[in-house]
């Protein structure tokens, strides 16, 4: 999506790159100036828009319902469709914010650890005593942004193991971890370069990793059986009990 910034600010303050006496002191100066835009990626993610949207609108915290998680699947299921639909676009559009700002510093590579730092800030947010959500939108978010050939196919992958089996945690573990695998596959051709891309596969494979963890116990459900699977019925309201909301949210997986 942001193909078309074909320059950045670091590249333009240094246009012969960075020089030193040694290879390893360039990579360490490089390594540096990429925790810019990863600490502006945490900032704007640490802002988690289920939490808040809970205090303002609700007078409540979204963390004390359902699954205890700070995301957009527990706020649909603990105040509504529209309260989730306004969660899903603010965290999209936090971390598509912090990509762009990413891009700017630092290209391609800038994008990429920006966009970790706002999955990072969403799943241990600063603002809200490290407690989030699971950042499956903030990573649909970057991958959108980043390669969106490869986020539709994903997506197109997503919607396939939702609809067959009804496990929203399925479909999301199954796409973080064929996305390290396609981006590796695909990046040639999608950027019609020769060049290793370094920080865009790591990036992936660390987002990979830190979904997987964040739903490890709904994989532990899914292997025993006991994973609930997505109901497409109208929203649970609030004047459900703790207890049904937590039952039919087993499922979370944002």
């Amino acid at each position: 999506m942001f193909s078309f910034l074909k320059f950045s600010l670091f590249e333009t303050l240094f246009p012969d790159g960075i020089t030193a006496s040694s290879p390893h002191l360039i990579v360490l100066y490089y390594v540096l100036i990429l925790l810019i835009p990863l600490a502006i990626g945490y900032l704007l993610g640490s802002v988690n828009s289920a939490i808040l949207i809970s205090k303002i609108f609700y007078h409540d915290d979204i963390r004390e319902h359902g699954s205890g998680n700070g995301g957009a699947t527990n706020v649909m299921r603990t105040f509504g469709n529209r309260a989730a639909l306004a969660t899903f676009g603010l965290d999209f559009l936090k971390t598509a914010i912090a990509v762009f700002l990413g891009a700017l510093l630092l290209g391609e590579d800038g994008s990429y650890v920006a966009g970790l730092g706002a999955v990072i800030g969403h799943l241990f947010p600063v603002f809200f005593h490290f407690r989030g959500g699971k950042g499956v939108t903030c990573a649909a978010a970057l991958v959108c942004c980043t390669e969106p050939i490869l986020f539709l196919i994903l997506i197109v992958i997503f919607v396939l193991i939702v609809l067959g089996t009804r496990f929203i945690s399925l479909g999301s573990v199954m796409c973080m971890i064929l996305y390290p695998l396609l981006l590796n596959r695909m990046y040639v051709l999608l950027h019609h370069t020769e060049g290793e891309p370094v920080i865009p596969m790591l990036v992936s494979f660390l987002l990979m990793v830190m979904i997987v963890v964040k739903h490890w116990e709904n994989i532990r459900r899914l292997m025993k059986g006991e994973e609930s699977r997505f109901s497409f019925k109208k929203s649970v309201k609030r004047t459900q009990t703790d207890e049904e909301l937590g039952e039919e949210s087993q499922e979370e997986s944002k």
